[in-house]
């Protein structure tokens, strides 16, 4: 399996709802499993089954967890000396020249990718046109909206 890029913060994260999963919610799992059994009869005891379906889905996240994590290549920006080169784990912060608009993106891995926080899958539309590009470089992305152009006015390794 290839390695997946991932930041520093998505690493802990990951490993935060690791312990959670292996630590919290794996036994409450199975005290709720040992509940229903003690129900009677589990062809028709629908605690049981549901209980039994929510283990599924807690082992099957850990199990993805674990393979993240393992194929993981932690990248910590903060490291590395600032080139002014976006790459991944900076954050940048581009001019929409369209519109005007300044917006500032964390470019992170797939799992970190969460726009609300302005954090940016390294394999979006965006992050992939800011990569390589320097502060005054102007680029032209091509998004499922439209083509956009963006300034690049700052990058940060933070």
């Amino acid at each position: 399996m290839k390695q997946i890029p991932m930041t520093v913060r998505g690493a802990d994260k990951l490993r935060e709802e690791l312990e959670h999963l292996k630590n919290v919610r794996r036994p409450q799992i199975i005290a709720a499993i040992a509940e229903a059994r003690e129900h009677g009869d589990l062809k028709e005891n629908a605690e049981y089954h549901a209980a039994r379906e929510q283990q599924g889905f807690c082992e099957g996240r850990i199990q993805e967890i674990e393979a993240k994590l393992s194929n993981a290549q932690v990248i910590d920006v903060t490291k590395m000396t600032n080139s002014g080169r976006v790459i991944f784990g900076a954050t940048v912060t581009v001019l929409n020249v369209d519109s005007d608009e300044e917006q500032s993106y964390r470019i992170v891995g797939d799992d970190e990718a969460n726009i609300k926080e302005n954090l940016l899958s390294v394999n979006s539309p965006i992050a992939r046109g800011l990569i390589g590009k320097e502060v005054d470089d102007v680029v032209v992305i091509t998004t499922p909206g439209g083509q956009v152009e963006y300034e690049v006015l700052n990058v940060n390794y933070l």
